[in-house]
């Protein structure tokens, strides 16, 4: 099987949404990393002290055949198309440990698939 990673950067308060269209997607989880950024605009400041509003990092390893869905789930959720609101990527993935007690069930939803 291949895999790919979908990474996005949203704002903290709608990471829950960015997850859940994933998952109705067919993304079975998520691993969400809390971060800031910097971006075109610069933070703004109270007393000097630099107010900059929480992002998360949303890491989604999925199977190859449905990354466009679950990506176009993500940019619809996250509402993209508006400046500011977030980015989503994706990026190949070599070589996966740690998944094998979940092969099984990824096997059958890709017979679900193409039967």
């Amino acid at each position: 099987m291949r895999f790919k990673l979908i990474l996005s950067s949203v704002k903290a308060d709608i990471t829950d949404r960015i997850v859940d269209a994933a998952k109705g997607a067919g993304a079975t989880g998520a691993t969400i990393i809390p971060a800031r950024g910097t971006g075109i605009r610069e933070a703004k400041t109270f007393f000097g002290l630099s107010l900059e509003a929480q992002t998360d990092i949303i890491m989604l390893l999925v199977e190859e055949h449905i990354v466009t869905k679950i990506l176009d789930a993500v940019k619809e959720a996250g509402e993209f198309h508006k400046p500011g609101t977030g980015i989503a990527f994706v990026v190949p993935v070599e070589q996966v440990v740690g998944l094998e007690s979940q092969m099984e069930s990824f096997k059958k939803e890709v017979r679900k698939s193409y039967f």
